[in-house]
């Protein structure tokens, strides 16, 4: 292993380290604790399933910086001066929406993604259309909200989280399906999200690929999306 793979791989135990700690902290559900800006996108992945991806892009106060796709989350932090620079970005949306929840690029409509702004007076801003097609007043968002989308970092290193949010509802998936192993019924699942240690997820579909499950005489849909330090299902 070569010194900058040695030194990811490092950063990422490190990381997953602090998500355990993190875990103990009391947060609301949905929420990233300590988060300063949070960009979620539907991946668009066939047979994915949304609401169970990773937030595209989120980055914490301490400057620790995740990056997520349909299943996968790389993780990073950032130099103090890297962050400034992105919440720069951000008041550029913030000054673009103005009291509005929401904001339109122009272009295919169809493009949606949600950009939470926790942090001085909080902000949820929905976001449409193509950045490419942005006015000329609107460039310095439609800019901010391109580098978030493909955002990279020499320091991001994959991430694993602590723990996962397991949700479940009755469907179907094309082909088999597995059984449920999981340390509660999947009626408490049914209920609402329940939080699944990284341990007994080992070898289940994360994310945005969801899982087909065999219980008794219904067949379900479960997912289990990654959550980012101190985050509750």
């Amino acid at each position: 292993m070569n010194c900058v793979r040695l030194r990811r791989a490092l950063g990422a135990a490190a990381l997953a380290a602090g998500t355990l700690a993190a875990a103990a902290t009391a947060a609301v559900a949905g929420e990233v604790p300590n988060a300063l800006i949070v960009l979620e996108a539907d991946p668009a992945t066939p047979g994915s399933d949304p609401a169970a991806a990773p937030p595209r892009f989120a980055l914490l106060k301490d400057g620790q910086v995740f990056v997520g796709g349909t299943s996968r989350l790389d993780a990073g932090r950032l130099e103090k001066g890297e962050a400034q620079a992105l919440r720069r970005g951000a008041d550029a949306v913030r000054k673009a929406a103005g009291k509005a929840a929401a904001l339109s690029l122009g272009g295919d409509e169809r493009h949606v993604v949600r950009l939470r702004l926790p942090e001085d007076e909080p902000r949820e801003i929905t976001i449409t259309g193509d950045p490419a097609a942005a006015p000329p007043a609107l460039q310095a968002a439609a800019a901010f909200l391109r580098q978030l989308l493909a955002f990279d970092h020499p320091g991001l290193a994959p991430y694993v989280p602590a723990g996962y949010a397991l949700a479940a509802r009755e469907g179907r998936l094309a082909g088999g399906c597995r059984s449920w192993r999981f340390p509660f019924a999947i009626a408490d699942a049914l209920a609402a999200p329940r939080l699944v240690a990284a341990t007994d997820a080992e070898g289940w579909p994360t994310g945005g690929w969801p899982a087909s499950v065999c219980a008794g005489d219904k067949r379900y849909v479960v997912t289990l999306r990654p959550l980012l330090p101190g985050e509750q299902p």
